[in-house]
């Protein structure tokens, strides 16, 4: 028995030892040899996770757009540098910087044999590539142009238009978060380390969308089948005094002020939207808050309204649902369906207005009326009324077609004789170069002109509700902006860290993420007044409890506790019960108005497609868009080793295993002869 044993132990060995020269020893990221203690521990050693954010696939009446995996499993492609393609002879996944990545998604749509060798895209964030770009816009250069309610939709206003964000695309695409550029770089930079002939660094993305799987292709037939769920949210609207909704009697004319919560990209949850329209909604926030500490506001003449609308990136959902609730007089807009609207002020894109010391902001009419001049004249008025004078208004350029794309068109098409105007940061085209991008984030603005634009509109909306044309008001000049509380809430809407965990916003709610998409997002379960909270998003349930105490009222000075989040009388509403154990019941006029396509129809657990009505032009040209359902979206990256590299290793360990086997006969028949010679 010891014969025999000492022989195949020396095989073994042999075995080993050649097989470790063509194995290569298992090296972290880092380059050191790691102890594997436990099978995560492998895992972790051989698979390597990155963040960052998808671009998924959404779809409308006439087909897709966006991204998915092509079947029905995981891709796995080498990663590869664009700059180092060349002749691809099979799918690889294409790491793409910024500054790249306009020129390469339109070559893509253009060149279906390169189309056809792209396994997935891997897309680098960072600053680093910035000063190479002279923009960024994968949006239209007249986004949603069916919509508006001029005919010359031909027009330019967003010159760095690409288009890329509304092509269909059947790979993979993801942008990578700065941990995740990291991360494919440390991989990549240590080929000289591996046995480059015989290991590839892959990435493999699990993004299959349920609509590929069901092979639903457009919005009516994955509504039917289940794969998909309709784009919206809820917006949500306040008024300043409250209204008595229970009685109609003296009913004050409303100034309507607008602004939207939500903007999109090609990346779903990388959408900040910055400037467009991020800065227009902390606007009206900043001015809210100032208004809320002026004294005496049941006495005045107007009734001010203000409504924050989500949905509006994809065909103006949450105006054209706001309006409708109008006509039904629904419960969501009861006390406003009543009574007129004398005139509408939009506050858009008004974060880029200061240039050599002085904020400028351009007025967009919506037509010549006198409510139109009573509010351009009181824009003028506020503007007169600081003592710095850094503050311009002009009225926007005659030669444009009309007003730029905005909320106002779904009014404008609504009521062609809406007296409105909307406050932008341009005149003739936009100034923002990452109009819909990932890009246009807390970097892209200036928080002075923020807080510019809220001190306008908040003295321009008290002039208006006080009908007083005297720029040199005591009353008038009392209003100021806090500039802090402007600057916290762009940090919080606005980035990662503090993002919605930040003291401003966990005084009103408790969210339910940290960073802040600002993505429409889907609506879930039955649309209504008084929704789920589970079902609203973090920015509409913040807004709602923000709007709520800032225009609320204490009668008699007595407040009472909401434990449950209802209060006993019709007239309050119960706020920050989510941030606390006990909420606080004020009486406040502030509603949850649902939004999403009045083409659709929510009954018996499910959503069906209204046909089209001729008398009503929007929802001819509405595209009712809905996003794929999905289980789950990653992508990691990992070292392979090739075929021809496995078939090495085998060969090698057949001829270690016959050369060990002859050794072993050799070496018995000469230790039974040395035996037998004993």
């Amino acid at each position: 028995m010891m014969a025999m044993g000492l022989p195949r132990l020396v095989a073994t060995a042999l075995t080993l030892a050649l097989a470790s020269v063509f194995l290569p020893l298992p090296i972290s990221l880092a380059g050191e040899i790691r102890s594997i203690e436990s099978v995560p521990d492998l895992q972790k050693l051989m698979y390597v996770a990155v963040d960052g954010y998808p671009c998924v696939r959404l779809l409308n009446l006439s087909g897709e757009i966006g991204c998915s995996n092509p079947g029905l499993s995981k891709v796995v492609a080498p990663i590869i540098k664009l700059k180092d393609v060349k002749d691809l002879v099979k799918p690889h996944t294409v790491l793409v910087t910024a500054d790249e990545m306009e020129d390469f998604f339109t070559r893509v749509s253009n060149d279906l044999s390169f189309a056809s060798k792209i396994g997935g895209v891997l897309v680098e964030s960072g600053s680093s590539f910035l000063q190479k770009l002279k923009g960024l816009s994968p949006d239209n250069m007249f986004p949603q142009a069916e919509f508006s309610p001029y005919k010359n939709v031909e027009y330019k206003w967003n010159p760095m238009a690409s288009s890329i964000m509304w092509k269909p695309y059947n790979f993979p695409v993801y942008l990578l978060s700065e941990s995740g550029v990291s991360a494919v770089h440390e991989l990549l930079s240590k080929k000289d380390m591996k046995h480059k002939t015989y290991t590839s660094d892959v990435a493999e993305f699990n993004m299959v969308m349920e609509t590929t799987k069901a092979g639903t292709h457009n919005s009516e037939a994955c509504l039917q089948e289940g794969t998909c769920l309709p784009l919206g949210g809820y917006s949500v609207w306040s008024s300043l005094p409250p209204i008595n909704v229970s009685s109609s009697n003296s009913r004050k004319p409303i100034l309507l002020t607008v602004a939207s919560m939500d903007s999109a990209s090609f990346f779903r949850d990388r959408s900040f939207g910055a400037d467009s329209p991020i800065s227009g909604l902390v606007a009206l926030l900043g001015a809210v808050d100032a208004l809320s500490r002026v004294e005496g506001f049941s006495n005045l003449k107007k009734q001010i309204v203000f409504l924050i609308l989500t949905g509006e990136t994809w065909g103006y959902l949450g105006s054209r649902r706001f309006l409708h609730e109008l006509d039904l007089h629904s419960d969501a807009v009861a006390g406003l369906s009543d009574t007129p609207i004398e005139t509408v002020l939009e506050i858009g894109s008004v974060g880029k207005g200061l240039s050599g010391g002085i904020n400028t902001f351009f007025a967009h009419k919506t037509r010549v009326s006198s409510a139109t001049n009573m509010t351009l004249d009181a824009l003028r008025i506020a503007q007169d009324s600081f003592e710095s004078k850094n503050i311009k208004i002009l009225s926007a350029d005659k030669t444009n077609p009309g007003i730029p794309p905005s909320s106002l068109m779904a009014f404008m098409k609504k009521n062609p004789q809406t007296s409105a105007v909307v406050l932008e940061d341009f005149d003739t085209k936009f100034v923002n170069k990452f109009y819909h991008s990932h890009l246009d984030d807390l970097s892209n603005i200036n928080s002075s002109s923020v807080v510019a634009a809220a001190s306008v509109v908040a003295r321009t909306l008290f002039i208006l509700a006080s009908d007083s044309k005297d720029s040199s008001n005591s009353a008038l000049g009392s209003i100021h902006v806090n500039a802090s509380f402007v600057e916290e809430l762009l940090a919080c809407l606005l980035s990662c860290e503090p993002g919605l965990s930040c003291n401003l916003i966990k005084d009103y709610i408790s969210p339910t993420n940290t960073c802040p998409g600002n993505y429409a997002g889907v609506i879930i379960g039955e649309p209504s007044s008084k929704p789920y909270l589970g079902s609203i998003s973090d920015v509409s349930r913040f807004l709602w409890n923000f709007l709520a105490e800032k225009t609320s009222v204490q009668k008699g000075n007595t407040t009472s506790v909401c434990s449950k989040g209802s209060c006993s009388r019709t007239d309050k509403v119960c706020i920050k019960a989510e941030s606390n154990k006990e909420g606080t019941c004020v009486v406040s006029t502030t509603r949850y108005v649902p939004a999403y396509s009045t083409r659709l129809k929510y009954a018996d657990g499910a959503w069906t497609i209204l046909p089209q009505n001729t008398s009503d032009s929007m929802r001819m040209v509405d595209p009712v868009w809905t996003e794929s359902n999905w289980n789950t979206i990653g992508v990691q990256v990992y070292t392979v080793q090739h075929s021809a590299y496995d078939n090495a290793v085998l060969v090698a360990g057949i001829t270690v295993t016959t050369l060990a086997y002859i050794g072993i006969v050799v070496a018995k028949s000469f230790i039974t002869k040395a035996l037998k010679q004993d």
